[in-house]
């Protein structure tokens, strides 16, 4: 027996295709929202990781901050006791340089010269009396001689005046020598 289908096949075929359509894009649908779905989380993964990273190198930073601050401090301290130690160095080198000075002064210093101060301040200013320009020359001749290390003699001034009043007068002569020191004598020039 023959059977006919009267039925409309190809509306049937058409739905079922449209079914089979529809299926497929609802497949292909959630399999990009999976996908979508699972790159998402790995991303929010790999997000929460660099935070992680992040804070953790924020800590370290500061502790190596606070680490530098103390580092400074040190280095602080450091300058200021090599400051003192230099000081006391100075110190110390220059103690017996008065000593010296004055027992320099007292050997050279000679006969017909009297010194009326001393003073000392970016060079040493000495001032006196003399019986004569002779004994001022000899005097700078002695001091010449330990320029090296108490300073370049260089006389300031010399002036005749006079000592005592009426027949006991007598004729001196005031004189004025520094001695530079030989960074102040370059300085000069």
């Amino acid at each position: 027996m023959i059977r006919l289908n009267l039925l409309p096949w190809r509306e049937a075929l058409r739905r079922q295709r449209k079914h089979q359509f529809q299926r497929q894009i609802g497949l292909v649908a959630a399999l990009g929202l999976s996908v979508v779905l699972a790159i998402f989380m790995v991303n929010a993964e790999r997000l929460h990781a660099q935070t992680e990273r992040n804070q953790l190198l924020t800590t370290e930073n500061a502790k190596l901050d606070t680490r530098v601050g103390e580092i400074k401090q040190l280095e602080n301290q450091v300058a200021v006791l090599n400051a003192r130690r230099a000081a006391v160095d100075q110190l110390q080198t220059g103690r017996g340089f008065p000593v010296r000075m004055l027992d320099t002064l007292a050997s050279r210093t000679p006969e017909g010269i009297a010194l009326k101060s001393i003073k000392q301040t970016d060079a040493l200013a000495i001032t006196g009396l003399a019986q004569s320009n002779a004994r001022v020359s000899e005097f700078l001749r002695g001091l010449d001689d330990v320029a090296d290390w108490l300073g370049q003699p260089e006389l300031s001034e010399i002036k005749a005046a006079n000592l005592g009043q009426g027949r006991e007068a007598k004729k001196i002569f005031e004189f004025s020598i520094r001695l530079l020191p030989a960074s102040a004598e370059e300085k000069s020039k």
